[in-house]
């Protein structure tokens, strides 16, 4: 997500940057080209307005075109509207109230609201330790409650027992009474959809939150799906009145104008986003830390808290005396292979460091994906536990072997050797460099020092990010 606007709002700031003086019409020029870019990102107009009309009022002063590094000035500005656009202060989903509090799911037929209900669902009961009931409200959509149950099978959360018949109005209220009757502390409704806004799907929504007074209504929104999830979400906010958004496919390839937008036209703050489709794959929405994503900046803080929930603490421990005395084997690079997968890939964890946008392109121009890091991973997993300890051991019959068993070619093993060989030779130089025995490390990446996959170790002006 917002991969296409990040890449033009990069170009049009180094432009600005690049210059040592800024006048009054450079300001000017480089304001209609974020104008472009966030028209092109399918952002609402009424607030690309808004959002140019605040930026040009602050930056076209003497105190930003006289200054020292006027440029930066200039990007600050855009950065703090832009924080401010999206809504300043994260908001979490408030679960405060006497139990069994209710949470109402709204959105439209296949916007993700049963997925995101069983998100929520884990991450109340993982994170907050609370006792979670679910229940699906959608008796029209076939199997639309069997796959609540399914889901909730999977993370171990409780549903409501499907009576056949029942509305949903009744299904909600006996939510409620169960959940009073077994101590939940929490009641999630997942509610029906359609293929647009009706007035039938708002009076039974309507009459499903007058039952339950839900604390919070949250809309899932397809964030894919651009200016259509802000009409909807203007909608259900004027007719029912919802308490925040969870957007969904924040990690698609989408140009990202809903999340924009959203805030701004609503009033109601983006409080979730989800970003795959696995059961941990659901962030709270930071602004500001959106903001940096999109203007380049990165967001190391959320890779190091990304990396805190993956990581298990023991691995790392063990990693970590491993590398000090400078030993790295296939298995070690097998268990960063995983981590990186773990933490969303690659280019998710590329697109957290500041300055590293232009590097994920050139990785997809290069063929280097997610995709190649799993068949390095089905190689590794070809070899016997001592050609993984001992890579010297494995000769040409041997990389036969293990290239017929990962359904790969024998080249692929070459260069799979090639890398660990310099990732190794680079961790014994890393663990000179570090103190007390204890070499640096990039969060969630145990140390490593090349980017597998990436003959010739470290890209240019990596490793300064390492020391």
């Amino acid at each position: 997500m917002f991969d296409s606007l990040s890449d033009r709002l990069s170009g049009i700031f180094d432009g600005l940057k690049r210059r040592g003086s800024l006048k009054e019409s450079d300001v000017l020029e480089a304001m209609r080209e974020v104008r472009i870019a966030l028209l092109e990102a399918d952002v609402a107009l009424p607030v690309v307005k808004d959002f140019i009309k605040e930026v040009k009022d602050k930056a076209v002063g003497q105190q930003v075109l006289k200054s020292v590094t006027p440029g930066q000035q200039v990007i600050k500005i855009v950065k703090d509207e832009m924080v401010a656009m999206l809504g300043a202060e994260t908001e979490a989903i408030n679960i405060l109230g006497v139990p069994p509090t209710a949470i109402l799911m709204v959105g439209l037929q296949g916007s993700g609201k049963t997925t995101t209900t069983a998100k929520i669902a884990k991450r109340l009961t993982e994170k907050d330790k609370k006792k979670v009931l679910m229940a699906s409200l959608d008796v029209r959509r076939p199997a639309a409650q069997e796959q609540l149950k399914i889901l909730g099978e999977q993370i171990s959360v409780k549903t409501l027992p499907i009576i056949a018949g029942q509305m949903p109005v009744d299904i909600a209220r006996r939510a409620m009474d169960a959940a009073r009757l077994q101590g939940f502390d929490v009641v999630l409704l997942d509610t029906a959809g359609r293929l647009h806004v009706d007035q039938a799907l708002m009076a039974e929504v309507v009459a499903v939150r007058d039952a339950t007074q839900p604390i919070e209504t949250l809309l899932v929104a397809d964030s894919l799906t651009g200016q259509d999830a802000v009409n909807v979400a203007r909608e259900f906010d004027s007719q029912v009145g919802i308490t925040g958004v969870a957007l969904t496919r924040m990690d698609g390839d989408g140009r990202g104008g809903a999340a924009l937008s959203m805030r701004a036209v609503t009033g109601k703050p983006i409080k979730l986003a989800g970003t795959g489709e696995t059961m941990d794959a659901l962030e709270d929405f930071h602004p500001e830390r959106v903001a940096s994503r999109i203007l380049g900046m990165g967001d190391v803080v959320s890779l190091v808290e990304k990396a805190a929930e993956t990581i298990e603490k023991e691995d790392a421990e063990k990693m970590a005396k491993k590398m000090a005395k400078g030993e790295f084997d296939l298995d070690d690079l097998r268990t960063q292979l995983q981590q990186m997968s773990k933490m969303g890939g690659m280019k998710s964890i590329l697109g957290m460091l500041p300055g590293m946008g232009k590097l994920k392109g050139a990785m997809g121009q290069g063929g280097v994906d997610d995709r190649m890091f799993k068949r390095q991973e089905a190689i590794i997993c070809s070899m016997t536990p001592e050609e993984r300890k001992k890579p010297r051991v494995i000769n040409a019959s041997r990389k036969k072997r293990i290239a017929a068993g990962s359904g790969m070619q024998v080249q692929d093993v070459n260069k799979l050797l090639k890398m660990h060989m310099q990732m190794a030779k680079m961790m014994k130089k890393m663990t000179k460099m570090g103190k007390g025995g204890r070499m640096p490390t990039m969060p969630g990446m145990g140390g490593m020092g090349g980017m597998p996959g990436m003959d010739g170790g470290l890209p240019p002006g990596f490793d300064k990010l390492l020391k």
